[in-house]
């Protein structure tokens, strides 16, 4: 999947968050809905602008953004 045909971040839209492209509707709000127990088709019902295809885009933005970063372990 290519993530980036799906999503976009535009300093004029959500101060430059990571969005669904051509809507306001954020990667962090699609991820925050899915660990949260939302069903994709739940997502699609609440949001008929989006599709299947841009859900799935945001796990694998979110997925490579993870991968790029320094992770440190934090004491218990």
């Amino acid at each position: 999947m290519n993530w980036e045909k799906h999503i976009e971040s535009n300093p004029d839209i959500l101060f430059g968050k990571p969005v669904v492209k051509g809507t306001r509707i954020s990667v962090e709000l699609i991820l925050e809905k899915l660990g949260d127990g939302c069903s994709e088709e739940e997502l699609i019902e609440s949001y008929p602008h989006l599709n299947k295809f841009q859900i799935q885009a945001c796990l694998q933005f979110a997925a490579n953004y993870l991968k790029s970063e320094s992770t440190f372990p934090v004491a218990s």
